[in-house]
């Protein structure tokens, strides 16, 4: 029998993930949206690509949620996206409606299931959701760090003219302008990259990094990336559905790991088939610390700020 991963929002990233998953050949995938015709008319056109791209699943576009039943996974995508000038505080007073409404059903339905979030802004939507829902904290889970991790690796790679699959970092962190790009873990071939590169060009590609999202949204004028998030999620999925063991940033729920306690966050774990099943406790250097600590209490004093609950 194949998993199954429902998906809330056929929009790009929806869209693409769904295609992502079933060309991989990991499970059968139901794409919900509460615009009639759109997720059916996406998903049956994803499916007559299948045996040009060789696989068996299947995709089934849904009006209904009741469609997610018995779904291993649900993945959040549906959302407002970000516009030009908007803060992830404001995007957070729009979305929050949207992932209360659903996650509240999503018991009735689908009660074994994984949560990954990447509705934006990640990590307050992630607490939100495990707040509404109860489900224990190891399956209520945000994709940031990983979408945040694969931009630094590339601006890296482009800026010393190597291969993207020789560059180790991580950034932690919320998903936003207070990630925290991990320099004592980055290097080239395990050669720290800050000897290749001077600290002035670093912070500059850090502070890349951290606007990468907000790059592209100003290019596009509307709508934000699709391409790389969806990427980002789908190899969370293997890694679940698999039961593959990957180490990768993701935004997780904190008790008192890093000085950090009752909220999500962006840190290392190991990513298997019943969720977050070890969160990873690294050495960071003081500077590091303070600023994942500071990362944190950004987002709790957002999520705070929502009137939903």
């Amino acid at each position: 029998m194949h998993s199954k991963v429902s998906i809330i929002g056929s929009g790009f990233v929806g869209t693409m993930a769904a295609q992502r998953t079933v060309e991989k050949n990991l499970a059968d995938v139901v794409l919900y949206d509460i615009v009639e015709d759109l997720p059916q008319g996406k998903a049956l056109d994803i499916s007559q690509s299948a045996s040009i791209e060789k696989f068996d699943g299947r995709v089934t576009g849904t009006n209904l949620l009741s469609d997610i039943e018995g779904s291993d996974i649900v993945v959040f995508t549906a959302g407002f996206p970000r516009t030009p000038g908007m803060t992830r505080e404001e995007l957070a007073l729009k979305n929050a409606g949207i992932i209360k409404t659903v996650t509240e059903k999503i018991g009735d339905y689908a009660p074994d299931a994984i949560i990954i979030m990447v509705t934006n802004p990640l990590d307050v939507m992630t607490h939100l959701a495990w707040r509404v829902c109860g489900f224990p904290p190891s399956r209520v889970m945000g994709m940031g760090g990983i979408l945040d991790t694969a931009r630094y690796k590339y601006f890296l790679s482009r800026e010393l003219d190597v291969s993207v699959k020789d560059i180790e970092t991580m950034v932690l962190g919320s998903h936003g302008e207070s990630m925290v790009p991990v320099d004592s873990y980055t290097t080239l071939k395990g050669i720290p990259v800050s000897n290749y590169i001077q600290k002035e060009r670093l912070d500059e590609i850090i502070e890349r990094t951290k606007k990468g999202g907000a790059e592209i949204v100003n290019l596009l004028k509307k709508g934000s990336a699709w391409h790389a998030p969806s990427a980002s999620v789908t190899a969370m999925i293997e890694a679940i559905i698999n039961d593959s063991k990957r180490l990768f940033p993701v935004s997780t729920y904190l008790s008192g790991e890093y000085g950090i306690n009752g909220t999500h966050i962006g840190v290392p774990v190991l990513l298997g088939a019943s969720g977050v099943e070890k969160i990873f406790e690294i050495t960071l250097s003081p500077e590091e610390l303070a600023a994942l600590r500071e990362s944190a209490d950004i987002m709790k004093k957002t999520f705070e700020g929502l009137t939903i609950l």
